[in-house]
């Protein structure tokens, strides 16, 4: 399945690892931030935080965001070290530049904003 410009300003969700290595490799390639929800369908704080992150990504096309159940990928899970969820993995360049764990919407904005700059805002 080829990563398409209608997925911009959506939360994709990953039901496979290969899905899971094509969206990361996009944001390397486009040196796009990419926000990881590790999510859980029993959590209750993920439940809660969902909305506002699939209202996040509508207002940041610039910025890749990605949902993992834990359940249904738990190696990806463990590859990143995920033990609570709802865990925030910020990555870049595939390298996790940061991390927030708990329903933290402040603490969501504030790195997607510190580490998530619109190409756009950068001028020479």
């Amino acid at each position: 399945m080829a990563a398409t410009s209608s997925e911009e300003g959506q939360l994709i969700s990953c039901h496979k690892v290969e899905e899971w290595k094509e969206h990361l490799q996009k944001g390397v390639e486009t040196q796009k931030l990419v926000v990881v929800d590790f999510t859980a369908s029993w959590c209750g704080p993920c439940r809660f935080i969902a909305p506002i992150l699939a209202d996040i990504a509508k207002k940041m096309p610039h910025v890749i965001f990605l949902k993992v159940d834990v359940d249904e990928l738990k190696t990806v899970a463990e590859e990143w070290n995920v033990e609570a969820m709802p865990t925030f993995v910020f990555i870049k360049e595939g390298k996790e530049v940061s991390r927030v764990v708990g329903a933290n919407k402040d603490g969501l904005l504030h790195a997607i904003q510190e580490h998530g700059a619109a190409p756009a805002t950068v001028i020479a």
